[in-house]
């Protein structure tokens, strides 16, 4: 098997500076690379805002993961278990096709960003089994297509959290996206897990896969949970940017984009197109603003 050497999150973000419901994902990343210093630190723009001090709150009987298909387990050399560590199907080639079935045959569900992360769920006749769009997939388990990548496992509950999201990988990123809930628990008329905006995507799979209850907006989440210092991240945390559209604001307004870290550099988020696992760029790490803890 292939190993690949990446670099962490957190040795690369501790030498920058500190840098209907409607959310704000979308202004992409161009333009600058350097972002200018902010008018206040991010824990005094944070300190001047109403914070969360209590934990957040918990549904008492969170709705158990489905990225698994009824009666379907993970073979036990896919085990996280086993040597805890999450393993995932790394693609190799920009444009790898997701298709319905384990062979050509079958129709292409959508297609891979090369370096992107999916769920590694099993293997069979040359094709590892995966997840895309809320349904069981397939990519061709071919060295010249794919390899097998593994990530430090995390405690339950976040991975209950991160395999809600590997689920979604290729749902269309969709601005302003209706939430599942109202930030309270209370459900929302109008959702579908066939759209998603970044902060949708990280309220819904928090709710689904550990009953945490995030806020609606990138702004108002960036209060919850607790600040975490670069050097401290870990596997779960939620990653906040600022993003071209709000580059120039100040104080809370400048935060426009969450994601959620998978540690070793990947994060699992949606931007502008569909929801991706993938190595945070150099242009997204200059945007970088606050890392907060949820669970």
């Amino acid at each position: 098997m292939k190993k690949f050497a990446v670099i962490g999150l957190a040795a690369v973000l501790v030498s920058l500076p500190a840098a209907p419901l409607v959310a704000t994902c979308g202004g992409g990343v161009k333009g600058r690379t350097e972002a200018p210093a902010l008018t206040a630190p991010v824990d005094e723009i944070l300190e001047a805002t109403p914070q969360i001090s209590d934990p957040v709150p918990q549904i008492p009987d969170p709705i158990p993961p489905v990225w698994m298909e009824e009666g379907e387990s993970v073979p036990p050399d896919f085990s996280p278990a086993a040597e805890e560590k999450e393993r995932y199907v790394l693609t190799l080639v920009s444009g790898l096709n997701v298709r319905k079935g384990a062979g050509t045959a079958f129709p292409a569900l959508g297609q891979a960003d090369k370096g992107a992360l999916l769920a590694l769920s099993g293997a069979e006749n040359g094709w590892y089994r995966t997840f895309y769009r809320g349904q069981t997939a397939y990519v061709s388990a071919s060295e010249t297509y794919t390899a097998v990548n593994a990530l430090e496992w995390g405690d339950e509950r976040t991975e209950r959290v991160i395999a809600e999201g590997m689920r979604l990988l290729g749902v269309p990123y969709v601005y302003g996206a209706t939430r599942f809930h109202d930030g309270n628990g209370q459900r929302l008329g109008g959702f579908t897990e066939e759209a998603f905006d970044c902060s949708s995507l990280m309220q819904y799979i928090f709710y689904r896969g550990a009953g945490v209850l995030l806020d609606v907006t990138t702004r108002t989440q960036v209060k919850q949970g607790v600040h975490v210092e670069r050097e401290d991240l870990r596997r779960g945390d939620l990653l906040f940017f600022t993003n071209a559209a709000r580059y120039d604001k100040t104080g809370i307004e400048r935060v426009g984009h969450v994601a959620l870290y998978l540690g070793e550099n990947y994060i699992l988020h949606t931007a502008s197109d569909f929801a991706k696992a993938e190595q945070i760029s150099a242009a997204r790490r200059n945007y970088f603003l606050e890392a907060r803890r949820v669970l």
